[in-house]
Order: C-alpha cells, then structure tokens, then sequence
C-alpha cells in the first residue's frame, strides 16, 4: 500500500462523511438526538461513535493510547458533532499530509482490553475508513427512513463526482 491510495481512500471517506453531514443538517433535533435499534443508538449516538472512533485511532497511531470516552449526550445539538467531526477530518488530513510511502508498513502497538495488538500502519488507516463505511450505512439508513436520504454512497460514486484520481 503507499500513501496515495491511502489519501484516495480518504477523500472518499470524507465525501461520504459530509453527504451524511449534509443530509443531517436537515432533520430536526428531535430526530437527531432520538434513539434507534442500531448498535450505538440513534442518529447522534452511531455520529459520536464515529468522530470516537477516528479519535481513538489517530490517538493509537500517535502512540498515545485510545484517548477519552466521547458521551453522545455531549452533543445537544448537530452544530456542536458537526463542528468537533470537522475538528477530526483537520487533524487526521494533517496526520495523512505527514505520512510517506515508507510509512505505511511501520508497526503500530496498542492495547485493548483483551490485550496487546501489533499492526501495520496501513492496515490501521483501511479498518478506520472501512469502520467509518459500516456506521456511514446505518446513519443513511436512519436518514432515510427521516426522508433525508443522503443517497449513493459508492466509491464508484464517489470517483464519478470527483474527477479522475
């Protein structure tokens, strides 16, 4: 893997971002904040997880450990996830922008609670965009049934709108 296919899959990872973004910008805040059968509630809780999850690599990446617990209830409001998500993408694109093809097979060390992992750095970088895709659906599909569908989130989708790559 070298660093321009990891870009890649980030610009794509930050489009599919802001087309959910977009589309929650929309519902109401009752809708936002209400809750949901999926794995981390409703909208705002799968939203939190995210922005958590890219916090809590980055951090791991860094070598910093997995960081603090990001708490839905935090987050009255969309404006207020919406502006710490957009504080996410600007640090991890600084993180990305630093990074070279040599990089990508360093190894990273981290610890969970079931114990010590050993990964390659680009391995780290395609599970947190891989991660972002899974939740990225479940919020489409609450979106969806808000009838804010944020619509096709394709990678080919993707390529399409942005231009060759």
């Amino acid at each position: 893997m070298n660093i321009k296919n990891i870009l890649l899959i980030y610009e794509y990872y930050y489009w599919a971002n802001h087309r959910i973004l977009t589309q929650t910008a929309l519902v109401t805040n009752e809708q936002f904040i209400a809750p949901a059968s999926f794995p981390f509630g409703g909208l705002r809780g799968t939203l939190v997880h995210i922005v958590e999850a890219e916090q809590s690599w980055l951090n791991r990446l860094k070598g910093l450990g997995d960081g603090p617990e990001l708490i839905p209830e935090e987050y009255p409001t969309f404006k207020h996830l919406e502006e710490r998500m957009q504080e996410g993408e600007t640090t991890m694109r600084a993180f990305l922008a630093g990074l070279h093809d040599e990089d990508m097979n360093n190894q990273v060390r981290y610890i969970l609670d079931d114990g010590p992992r050993d990964r390659i750095l680009w391995r780290c970088l395609y599970h947190l965009a891989n991660h972002g895709t899974q939740h990225r659906s479940e919020t489409a599909a609450m979106l969806t049934d808000f009838g804010y569908s944020p619509g096709n989130l394709d990678f080919n989708t993707f390529l399409d709108e942005t231009g060759p790559k």
